[in-house]
């Protein structure tokens, strides 16, 4: 089991080189902006704009990923890489609109269908 996640995880040394790079600056925008706009309303024209947004980032992350998938995911089939997008876009669909869900639905088919293939 050790060498599947060894194998599985690959480099211990750039996971942490991820969090202590990417995660942990990112976690503390995120709570600064909580704490700041606690008090907006929830349906005013900026956190609408902000959603939209955000939204148009993640599809366009999303399609090039598709498009051009990097690194490792190039090994991925494309065939595995559309499924799960649809896969997602259920998810997202069924689940009021959960971007979320609809995200990590979309990996998980990613993920299953990369071990099985192997």
């Amino acid at each position: 089991m050790s060498d599947f996640l060894l194998n599985f995880v690959g480099d211990w040394h750039a996971l942490v080189v991820l969090l202590l790079a990417g995660v942990f600056p990112n976690q503390i925008w995120r709570m600064l902006g909580l704490w700041l706009g606690s008090g907006i309303d929830e349906g005013s024209d900026l956190l609408m704009w902000i959603k939209a947004v955000a939204t148009a980032i993640l599809a366009g992350v999303i399609a090039e990923i598709l498009v051009r998938p990097p690194g490792a995911l190039a090994s991925v089939p494309d065939v595995l890489r559309y499924g799960a997008v649809v896969v997602g876009f259920v998810v997202f669909a069924l689940t009021r609109r959960s971007i979320f869900a609809g995200v990590v639905s979309g990996e998980l088919v990613m993920l299953a269908g990369k071990w099985w293939l192997g």
